[in-house]
């Protein structure tokens, strides 16, 4: 078995390293398929990078159209049956994530396999700022989603439903996730463990106004899918993450 994982950096150096290391680090019974894809860093990115060489199948630098225009260019190079993204700033939980992932995707037989992420703080990386215990797949009409750094996906999914619509800028991965597995058919199983740990902060999430514009492009994500957004989508969405805070 081969998984691809893929990893989008752009002036990364200060959390890169933690990133890849925890990725080559994988331990387990299937070949590791890793691609970085950079966006032309001007910092000490891939001078960082040079450590892991023979370790990375291919890593790129050139300027890209944005974060999901470079996990497109990645997706498309991947050659794994299982296809990952982790990105700069975020590392996997331990050595076993992959591992546990796979046996997943054998015992159940689903198209995706996701898993609960830990926040962590943005300075040390270290400690735990909110948990996304996500629990069993529910509904998207509810507001319900995977993290998406935590998912795995077959790549057959890619094949026959498409990349990430890069006329989206913060919701691209909301609008996959919602393609694959509601409209699309695809079937998600859980993974009750925590796979990654992800540094606080986002685009979409740095302000009041960001998130506005965020949750817009959520619901936009539904009539690209010529579907309407569920009543209520937009409170239902943003409420869910409540629950994430105080569980420490």
């Amino acid at each position: 078995m081969t998984v691809s994982v893929i990893t989008v950096t752009y002036n990364a150096g200060a959390t890169v390293e933690e990133a890849v290391q925890s990725i080559v680090s994988q331990r387990g019974d299937f070949a590791l398929d890793y691609h970085v894809v950079d966006g032309g860093s001007t910092d000490d990115t891939l001078a960082r990078l040079q450590q892991f060489n023979g370790q990375i199948a291919q890593l790129t630098s050139e300027p890209d159209n944005g974060l999901y225009d470079a996990m497109n260019r990645g997706v498309a190079r991947a050659k794994g049956d299982i296809i990952g993204i982790l990105n700069a700033d975020d590392r996997y939980a331990d050595d076993g994530v992959i591992s546990d992932v796979l046996t997943a995707f054998e015992e159940t037989g689903a198209d995706g396999i996701y898993a609960d992420l830990d926040y962590v703080d943005a300075e040390d990386g270290q400690t735990i700022t909110r948990r996304w215990k996500s629990g069993h797949p529910s509904s998207f009409r509810r507001g319900w989603m995977p993290p998406h750094p935590t998912l795995f996906v077959k790549r057959s999914l890619y094949e026959q439903h498409g990349l990430f619509n890069t006329t989206l800028r913060s919701a691209a991965d909301y609008e996959l996730m919602l393609r694959f597995f509601h409209f699309r058919g695809g079937q998600l199983a859980y993974l009750p463990r925590t796979t990654v740990k992800m540094r606080a902060g986002g685009q979409s999430n740095a302000s009041l106004s960001n998130r506005i514009k965020a949750n817009a492009e959520d619901a936009q994500a539904w009539r690209l899918n010529q579907a309407t957004p569920p009543p209520l989508f937009r409170i239902r969405k943003p409420l869910r993450k409540l629950k994430q805070f105080g569980q420490r």
